[in-house]
């Protein structure tokens, strides 16, 4: 199974129990359930494996973002094609709103508004009080969270800052792509302008199986019997999600390409020859 971290409930599923996976940008500070701040280099959009395996060891199966509404007008995106109708219809109109809306894209909007996974308030002391109303855990110290977030605004107008995250959005800013679509500029949590305050409670989201047919090294697929079934093979995805983990443990989307293509090529000779 390859499982995400960035996971929140459908406020309107096609399916039960229907999960959506945030794509983020580089700015959120991200907490694990007991309010403190994941290590370097787990921030948003870096090491899933990582940050799930440290998520669990912290004994909860949950985690929070906490960001202002400067940030997730920036830097939410949603996973699912039905989240991104700008995408998915080939509308240049609708991405280059991305860039200039005020507000974020219809779909996030929709998702903090309704969405159970979402908290949002004026300020840290009432948004804490919220984010332990809906864990129901009552783990979060409003003064933990405090600290730790003025530490990281502090950073801002440090030009020397040596907070790994302030470093990361700097640099992504650098990509001119980036600066006008996907990172916020660089601004203080707790600065009212940029508010509300929003926090985001994470959940572990499973999407995606890599398993599939098992085959030999010819494509040719084994019955349950562990015996080779005559005539039939199994390429791409049919066969461990692209080419059986070629890649190593951590492939992932854009490393499946090389599977499909090589496990393709496979079965096209093997059936050829077969034929032949």
């Amino acid at each position: 199974m390859w499982h995400y971290v960035e996971g929140i409930r459908n406020w309107n599923p096609i399916w039960p129990r229907h999960g959506i996976r945030i794509l983020p940008g580089p700015s959120s500070m991200w907490f694990d359930a007991t309010g403190k701040r994941l290590p370097p280099p787990l921030f948003p959009g870096s090491d899933t494996l990582g940050q799930l395996t440290h998520i669990l060891s912290t004994g909860y199966d949950y985690s929070w973002f906490v960001l202002t509404q400067s940030i997730i007008k920036k830097e939410f995106a949603l996973s699912g094609s039905e989240q991104n109708p700008d995408l998915t219809g080939k509308s240049w109109r609708m991405t280059v709103k991305r860039a200039t809306n005020k507000g974020a894209p219809g779909p996030v909007e929709a998702f903090k508004t309704h969405g159970a996974d979402f908290v949002v308030r004026d300020n840290l002391a009432d948004l804490v009080a919220g984010m332990n109303e809906l864990s129901g855990d009552n783990l979060l110290n409003p003064r933990h969270l405090r600290i730790q977030i003025e530490a990281r605004d502090r950073e801002v107008a440090n030009p020397y800052t040596k907070d790994h995250q302030v470093m990361n959005i700097h640099n992504a800013r650098r990509y001119i792509g980036d600066r006008l679509i996907r990172t916020a500029k660089l601004h203080q949590i707790l600065d009212p302008d940029h508010g509300p305050l929003i926090a985001v409670k994470l959940n572990i989201l499973t999407r995606k199986t890599l398993g599939g047919f098992e085959t030999d090294l010819d494509s040719r697929v084994f019955g349950n019997n562990g015996q080779i079934m005559p005539g039939l093979y199994a390429a791409g995805e049919a066969a461990g999600f692209g080419g059986g983990g070629m890649h190593g443990y951590r492939s992932l989307e854009g490393t499946f390409l090389g599977g499909c293509l090589f496990s393709g090529r496979s079965a096209g000779r093997a059936a050829a020859k077969a034929v032949g």
